[in-house]
């Protein structure tokens, strides 16, 4: 699945596809705008991308320090809410290699 695709589905599916990761899952949810789904989803996912989702996730809430701190607990650096649809397609376009 590319990143487009993932995207599309969120705009149109009513469920998130079949054998996603959970990092996929966790965007889709993003991308769906259910907050809530995504950020309960990342925060069970203990790696870097996990930490790199949290952080887009705060990032969309507005708590820059949370995501600031997220962003460099993920190696990330860090991004203005101005970055949010540019930093969903970078993160999108390393967990559906």
């Amino acid at each position: 699945m590319t990143p487009a695709q993932l995207k599309s589905s969120a705009a149109t599916d009513p469920k998130p596809p079949a054998g996603l990761s959970p990092e996929a899952k966790a965007l889709w949810f993003t991308k769906k705008g259910d907050w809530e789904a995504a950020h309960g989803i990342a925060q069970d996912i203990e790696t870097p991308s996990g930490s790199w989702l949290h952080a887009l996730l705060h990032l969309i809430e507005g708590d820059l320090g949370n995501a600031r701190y997220w962003f460099v607990e993920a190696g990330r650096p860090v991004k203005k809410a101005s970055q949010i649809d540019e930093l969903w397609d970078e993160i999108a376009g390393e967990v559906l290699k």
